[in-house]
């Protein structure tokens, strides 16, 4: 039998063969891990012992090196010619010092008299180094009866031992040297089975090869790999000789200077591995076997799980075709055949459920009436039937009003129950006065209606009787309830030509209803697209901040006396990329209603804070105020978050003047009282901007801790021609300054209304006559240029004084 892949029987087969090649895969890498690392630990303790075998031979050839030396020291007549220290004797030493160096095979011989000078020497040119090593080591030949060193001469690690001459006192030092030769190396190997060399370092770094065990091509690499090793390396190191990988550890036997010598111990990574294979060998074997074993038992294991499951698959496509009949023939005990027993019970189920389910899917349980589902295709096949006719058809949709507080209030039980009562007076007043007319409850407390060929007149009709029929109030349990509804209209062809741009257009008609309070709504364009125009600068004033796009503009502010800029009035403008500057008229109020304008007055307190900074950093000092919105009085974090912008620029609580309306204060007077006199004991001004406008004005104002009172431009533009502006101008100025008040008037457009205002007694003012919002950078040179108008006899004297 075939097995197809993206079968059942060759996923599983596959499961089976991954797992069990998984498992194996991952036995064999642990394993070849473990066998590195303890092929790599026995070389390294094979290393270690190497070392003390090495230092042990070199040990060794000391001592015999010693002992012939020591058996001239000691010759009696030899000890008499040095004691003598005559010529005729001198070359008595040289001869019998050659004839001991040469039974003893030393490479070099040396005596050294009493005074350690070199008297004779053989086997070597005059050597500085060696000699300054001998000399050194003298002492400890002495005291030790002997001592041994390795020197370098002539690039070559010479073994050289020292011997006293002693008559019973020290009268020379005889000196052998012995070449570290290969016969050390093969000893060595022999005892250790290692591969050993021998090498020398000149100064220049360069490493040079002695004697080897190595094939002797591969110590040029060697040497080379010596060279990228830090002199301090005592651990060992990998190194690739001629294809074979050793593990290797330098030892140093003798240093001179920059020059050293090193004796390189190496093992093969691959024979002491070799042992190994035998193991591995086995462990592929069983790996191939479980694979196979494995194979076989996936595939019948895969076949018995399969073959009942493709008739329950057969089965289940048979119901997906909606055929619900037929019996399911497996007569198994396992979990299979429980599989299958409520396989069938779920086909019964689902047999006498799917009725149900269609009912519920396209009808409101709780009304009993056509659901949103139902009715969106109610409503596109009236619309295919009002095509082929040319006829209107109005959708009507309706939200009563204060279901939320009814279901807060009484529950949601009471609510439900309250919806079955309007959904049974709607349908009894459709069924009397539009028969055609469909019904139905889209979800809440939203009901529609579908009213087909129809007229604009007619639809208005049934939408005043809907909302008449439910102005009349309900009793249920006991309780009557007064509810109305807010209905939108849209129609097709007239406003949409599907079933969802229809709903959403009667929707939007709906809310436009529930605004205005005024009757049935029908749907116009302008309501959608003020809609999207508000997202749309929500989105687009948020997007302002990060951008940067916003610019503080400024007012000043002159004291009508003597001219002096006092102050500005900081004010925002909007550099749109696209819309060009937009003025405050037309996104401060939509600030101001969505909540935005917290993040737009902390904007303009922190940049009228850098302008402040910026000016007594040039000797200006200027009072800078700024307005504060309903919002922002209702801010308990507000005189904290002053707080911390005054800190930030270093600046005093008194440079700034915080501008609030009558309006804002009376939203919430106590919640605005209680920040306006935490900001009033961090030193900061307070005014009242637009005085004279609210409605109560004077109740509030004794209770509010102010500095100064503004008053409204509608005042003061026309004051000049109307005697009624100018007496409550003169009153307003008297009552604040009677308050010991501050009182700036704004909207001054001419010389005129100045010197009007002044003679009133007005302290400060502000207006396009001095001058129209700057760009916050042009203030210093609009100040170096201000000139006030010169003083003269004030030509309305008799009119204030008539006033």
């Amino acid at each position: 039998m075939m097995l197809r892949f993206n079968s059942l029987e060759g996923r599983i087969v596959t499961l089976f063969l991954v797992l069990i090649l998984a498992v194996q895969a991952i036995g064999l890498v642990v394993i070849e891990h473990g066998i590195n690392v303890n092929a790599r630990s026995s070389i390294a303790t094979e290393l270690l012992n190497g070392e003390k075998v090495l230092r042990k031979l070199m040990e060794q050839n000391a001592q015999k090196q010693r002992f012939s030396a020591q058996v001239l020291a000691r010759d009696t007549a030899f000890v008499q010619a040095i004691g003598n220290g005559d010529e005729e004797d001198r070359a008595t030493i040289a001869s019998a010092l050659a004839n001991s160096g040469r039974r003893a095979r030393a490479d070099l011989t040396m005596l050294i008299d009493g005074e350690r000078r070199v008297i004779v020497e053989n086997g070597i040119v005059k050597n500085g180094s060696l000699e300054k090593l001998v000399l050194g080591l003298l002492d400890k030949a002495e005291h030790n009866d002997g001592a041994s060193a390795v020197a370098i001469v002539d690039q070559r690690p010479v073994q050289v031992v020292i011997m006293p001459v002693k008559a019973p006192l020290t009268i020379a030092w005889v000196v052998m040297g012995f070449h570290l030769d290969r016969q050390l190396l093969l000893d060595m190997r022999e005892l250790s089975q290692l591969e050993v060399a021998i090498l020398t370092r000149d100064p220049d770094g360069t490493w040079t090869p002695r004697e080897t065990t190595l094939p002797a091509g591969v110590m040029p690499g060697v040497a080379r790999t010596l060279q990228t090793l830090p002199d301090n390396l005592a651990r060992p190191f990998d190194l690739d000789a001629g294809g074979i990988h050793y593990s290797a550890r330098r030892l140093p036997v003798g240093v001179d200077g920059a020059r050293r010598a090193d004796v390189l111990l190496a093992r093969s990574i691959d024979d002491a591995k070799a042992e190994y294979t035998g193991l591995q060998r086995t462990l592929v074997i069983l790996t191939v076997v479980a694979t196979l074993v494995a194979c076989a038992v996936a595939v019948l294991t895969a076949m018995r799980i399969a073959q009942p499951l493709r008739q329950l698959a057969g089965t289940a496509r048979r119901m997906e075709l909606g055929d619900y009949d037929g019996r399911i023939d497996l007569e198994r005990k396992d979990e299979i055949g429980a599989l299958a027993k409520a396989f069938a019970g779920m086909r019964d189920g689902i047999a006498k459920r799917e009725q149900e389910i269609r009912r519920l899917a396209y009808w409101d349980s709780l009304t009993d009436l056509p659901n949103r589902a139902q009715f969106v295709l109610q409503l596109g096949e009236a619309l295919a039937a009002a095509r082929q006719r040319e006829q209107v058809v109005f959708v009507l949709m309706m939200d009563l009003d204060r279901f939320k507080h009814v279901n807060d209030v009484m529950g949601h039980a009471f609510g439900d129950a309250l919806l079955q009562k309007v959904a049974e007076r709607l349908r009894a007043l459709l069924g009397e006065t539009e028969p055609q007319a469909q019904l139905a409850r889209l979800g809440g407390d939203e009901f529609v209606v579908l009213l087909t060929a129809s007229s604009t007149d007619h639809a208005h009709k049934v939408a005043a009787c809907i909302l008449r029929a439910l102005e009349v109030p309900l009793s249920l349990e006991d309780q009557t309830v007064d509810i109305g509804a807010g209905l939108g209209m849209a129609a097709f062809p007239i406003n949409g030509a599907d079933p969802e741009s229809l709903l959403s257009m009667a929707e939007v008609a709906m809310y436009a209803a529930k605004q205005r309070n005024d009757g049935a709504v029908a749907y116009d364009a302008a309501m959608d697209k003020s809609s999207a125009k508000s997202l749309s600068l929500l989105t687009e004033l948020r997007n302002a901040i990060e951008r940067d796009e916003f610019r503080l503009h400024v007012q000043p502010k002159i004291r009508l006396d003597t001219g002096e800029v006092v102050g500005v009035e900081s004010l925002v403008r909007w550099a749109h990329p696209e819309r060009g500057n937009v003025f405050p008229d037309e996104f401060i109020p939509f600030a101001e209603q969505t909540g935005f304008i917290r993040v737009l007055t902390g904007w303009v307190l922190d940049q009228s804070a850098a302008l402040c900074s910026d000016l007594q950093r040039q000797g200006i000092h200027l009072k800078i105020s700024v307005n504060l919105s309903t919002r922002d009085l209702l801010d308990q974090d507000l005189p904290a978050k002053f707080k911390e912008i005054l800190t930030r620029h270093q600046l005093a609580a008194g440079s700034f003047c915080l501008e609030i309306t009558e309006s804002a204060i009376m939203d919430d007077p106590v919640r605005a009282q209680l920040t306006l006199e935490r900001l009033h004991a961090m030193g900061v001004d307070l005014s009242i901007d637009d005085f004279g406008t609210g409605y109560s004005s004077l109740a509030y104002l004794k209770r509010l801790p102010v500095d100064e009172l503004k008053i409204d431009k509608s005042f003061v533009l026309n004051m000049e021609n109307d005697i009624g502006d100018t007496k409550i101008v003169r009153s307003t100025i008297d009552l604040g300054h009677n308050m010991g008040l501050r009182v700036v008037a704004e909207g001054i457009e001419t010389e005129a209304v100045w010197r009007l205002l002044a003679a009133l007694g007005c302290d400060q003012g502000q207006g396009y006559f001095m001058s129209r919002p700057i760009a916050a950078d042009k203030l210093v040179g609009w100040i170096a240029a201000w000139t006030p108008p010169a003083r003269s006899a004030l030509p309305y004297s008799d009119t204030v004084g008539s006033a």
